[in-house]
C-alpha cells in the first residue's frame, strides 16, 4: 500500500548581541522584507538539535509560487511514510507513492510547504491508533499549496489557487491516510481558505492548526474585549498565537505568558502585558489571576490556581483538573477565511522557529526537534520540490 507526504525546513539566523530588535531587508529566495527578533551572536554554529533563538518574519511580499503544471499531474510522487508505530526511525522517504484520487468535494494540492505539529509526532507514536487511518501513513496535518485539480463538487476553489489549511477536520478521529508530507495531497475544499497574499508559503504552512486551536479555543471560553487571560507556553505555536488573537481580535485587557528567559522579549514583541519567566517564578504564586488561563504545556494543575472564580481552563495537552476542560480543535477553513483580515493587515504574525525551514529531505530530522520541546513557533517543511 502506498502513501503520500510534504516535508518541512528550518533555518537559523545568526544576529547581534545583547538581544535587540532591528528592522532588516533579508533577500533570501522570498525576498521580503522581516522584522527580526534574535540574540545568538553573530556566526555561532547551530548544532543540529540545539535551541536557536527566534526570528519572527512579517513578510510584505508572497514568495513566488512553485512552478505548476496543471496539465502533467503525475501518478507517482515523492512522500515522508511510515508502515508501523514508533520512533522517528519508522520514517522513510519514498519515491514511489501513488498520487492520491481527488474525490467530488475536494482538490488536489501541489504542496510547497507542511508544517509539524505535536500531534504529528503522536499520532507516529501510536498514541490514538485506536482512532487513526490504517497503516501506512504519510503524516502531515498543516499544507500551504497550489491547486491543481477540483472535484466536480467543488464550487470556489479553482485550478491556480494559492492555498492554506488544515487537511484533517477531526485531529484525532480518522484523520487522512495521505496527508501533508508529501509532494501532492488532497483536501476538502471546507477545510481550506485562499492563502494570505502578504505571507509566503512556509509562512502560511505554520498557521492552520495551531491558529484554529488558539481562535477556537478562545471562543469556547467565551473570551471577549475587557477579558485578561495568561497563555502557559506562549512562545510555542499556538501559545504564540494565542497571545496575538487575544490582544488583536477579542480585545483583552491585560495579557499574560510564560516562557523560558531567552524567550520574553519574543513574548513582548507578541503584545504581552505581563512576560514571566517559569524559570524564576511560579505564576500560580502571582496574586493575580486571570479570566481565562489557555494552557498549552499541559500543566492545567497549576493553571486552576491562576483563574479566577469562575473563569476558564483551556487544556490542550496532559491531565485534566476541574474547572479545566479538554479542548481538541476542528478545522475550519471559515476560520482561516475570517482571519485573513487579520493576518493580511499585519496585525497577527505567524512565529515560524529559526531553525527552519528544514528541507524536505531532512522531515525525520525536523520531527526529532520538535519532539525536543525546544521549538519556537512552528517548525515548517520547505520547500517541497
Amino acid at each position: 500500500m502506498k502513501a503520500t507526504l510534504p516535508t518541512p525546513h528550518l533555518r537559523s539566523f545568526p544576529s547581534p548581541t545583547p538581544l535587540s530588535f532591528k528592522l532588516s531587508f533579508a533577500f533570501p529566495e522570498t525576498r521580503r522584507k522581516s522584522l527580526s527578533i534574535s540574540s545568538t551572536p553573530k556566526g555561532t554554529p547551530s548544532p543540529s538539535l540545539a535551541y536557536v533563538p527566534l526570528r519572527v518574519t512579517a513578510s510584505s511580499q508572497a514568495a513566488s509560487a512553485p512552478t505548476v503544471n496543471l496539465t502533467a499531474i503525475p501518478t507517482e510522487m515523492k512522500a515522508w511514510v511510515y508502515g508501523e508505530y514508533g520512533g522517528v526511525d519508522v520514517l522513510k522517504l519514498d519515491e514511489k507513492v501513488s498520487v492520491p484520487e481527488v474525490k467530488e468535494d475536494e482538490v488536489l494540492i501541489k504542496v510547497a510547504a507542511a508544517a509539524l505539529n505535536p500531534v504529528d509526532a503522536k499520532r507516529r507514536q501510536g498514541k490514538f491508533k485506536a482512532t487513526d487511518s490504517p497503516l501506512p501513513t504519510v503524516p502531515g496535518y498543516d499544507v500551504a499549496g497550489v491547486v491543481v485539480k477540483v472535484g466536480s463538487q467543488v464550487k470556489e476553489l479553482k485550478e491556480g489557487d494559492e492555498v492554506y489549511g488544515n487537511i484533517n477536520e477531526k485531529a484525532l478521529e480518522g484523520p487522512r491516510q495521505f496527508g501533508s508530507l508529501a509532494q501532492y495531497t488532497t483536501v476538502e475544499e471546507k477545510l481550506l481558505a485562499l492563502k494570505p497574499k502578504n505571507l509566503d508559503f512556509a509562512q502560511a504552512a505554520g498557521l492552520p492548526l495551531a491558529i484554529e486551536t488558539a481562535y477556537e479555543g478562545l471562543e469556547r471560553t467565551g473570551f471577549s474585549s475587557g477579558k485578561s487571560i495568561l497563555v502557559l507556553n506562549g512562545s510555542g505555536g499556538v501559545g504564540s498565537l494565542v497571545i496575538q488573537l487575544a490582544k488583536q481580535v477579542f480585545g483583552a485587557s491585560k495579557v499574560a505568558a510564560t516562557s523560558s528567559t531567552g524567550k520574553l522579549e519574543l513574548l513582548k514583541s507578541l503584545g504581552v502585558d505581563l512576560a514571566i519567566d517559569y524559570t524564576k517564578e511560579n505564576f500560580e504564586d502571582l496574586p493575580e489571576k486571570f479570566d481565562v488561563v489557555f494552557d498549552a504545556i499541559g500543566q492545567c494543575d497549576r493553571a486552576v490556581k491562576a483563574v479566577k472564580e469562575g473563569g476558564s481552563v483551556v487544556a490542550l495537552t496532559g491531565a485534566v483538573t476541574p474547572p479545566g476542560f479538554r479542548f481538541v480543535v476542528t478545522s475550519k477553513g471559515e476560520v482561516l477565511k475570517k482571519l485573513n483580515l487579520y493576518l493580511e493587515s499585519g496585525k497577527v504574525k505567524p512565529v515560524v522557529d529559526p531553525r527552519g525551514p528544514f528541507p524536505f529531505t531532512q522531515v525525520d530530522e525536523a520531527f526529532s526537534y520538535i519532539e525536543t520541546n525546544r521549538a519556537t513557533g512552528k517548525v515548517v517543511i520547505h520547500p517541497i520540490p
